[in-house]
């Protein structure tokens, strides 16, 4: 065998003993990233576990899981027990909160119900008992629950004067929100069609007036607390629809009740205690 032959079988003998090499490190760098897995899902985010494990434990039990109270570190880098016990409250006080606004919807739904069914029976077809279901919408929001009503069904054209149909509805419906803690805005809107009286010298000065009434209902007849409740004028600034038609001017004439979420109570301004 010629001696340059033996070099050529040398060196590639001399790579063949190397290429273990290579196979390691590929072992190497797959055992390194199943590791980097399994620790990055043994990451359990114990703030939301326990929070919604408490939640089920309450609906289901009516009690609060003993695991969210034990004291001792946390399991949680930077999330002590106190943390984890606060979380869980939190998630629970917003489950009822919002179980309630459920429950007022049905009972304000089964109220306009009963009306229109009393309507139904007399066969009245007189304008102050128009069907409730055709002047008043429920309908939930991000910021909270709003029962909307259409101006016909509370005041005259142009007016702020609400009839005394309208103080009686308002007033039943404002009774279920007696009981919850929620803030209650009630927001006077109008059309595009301007305004320009000795009472009314632009369509804010209205709906604030008309906001303003209803507040007063839901306060003095209601007997909801006042520092619940805030009046808000918007006139022709925030339609539902463009103001295109006779139709959907009379959508936009209206005044909601929106219950905010509890989660709204921080943009709300504090009262000081005297």
């Amino acid at each position: 065998m010629s001696r340059s032959r033996r070099r050529k079988k040398a060196a590639e003998e001399e790579g063949n003993n190397e290429r273990w090499l290579i196979t390691y490190s590929d072992l190497i760098t797959l055992l390194m990233v199943f590791f980097v897995l399994m620790y990055s899902m043994s990451q359990v985010d114990i703030a939301k576990y326990s929070a919604v494990a408490n939640s089920l434990s309450l609906v289901l039990t009516g009690q609060s899981m003993s695991m969210m109270e034990a004291p001792g570190p946390s399991m949680a880098e930077g999330l002590s027990s106190s943390d984890q016990a606060a979380a869980a409250a939190a998630a629970a006080a917003a489950m009822a909160n919002q179980a309630q606004m459920e429950e007022i919807e049905a009972i304000i739904t089964k109220f306009i119900e009963t009306r229109d069914s009393q309507i139904s029976s007399s066969g009245s077809n007189d304008s102050e008992t128009t069907r409730l279901s055709e002047q008043i919408i429920i309908y939930e929001q991000e910021r909270g629950l709003v029962i909307s009503f259409k101006d016909a069904l509370l005041f005259g054209s142009g007016s702020s004067d609400l009839t005394p149909v309208a103080r009686e509805i308002i007033k039943e419906v404002g009774k279920p929100l007696v009981g919850i803690p929620n803030y209650i805005r009630v927001e006077g809107h109008t059309d595009d069609l301007p305004i320009n009286t000795s009472k009314f010298p632009s369509n804010w000065e209205l709906s604030v007036m008309r906001a303003t009434n209803v507040v007063h209902v839901l306060s003095e007849a209601s007997g909801i607390s006042a520092d619940r409740l805030a009046a808000i004028g918007y006139g022709e600034n925030r339609p539902l629809v463009i103001n295109d038609s006779d139709k959907h001017r009379a959508m936009n004439r209206r005044v909601d009740l929106v219950i905010l979420k509890k989660k709204y109570d921080y943009f709300e301004p504090p009262s000081i205690d005297t």
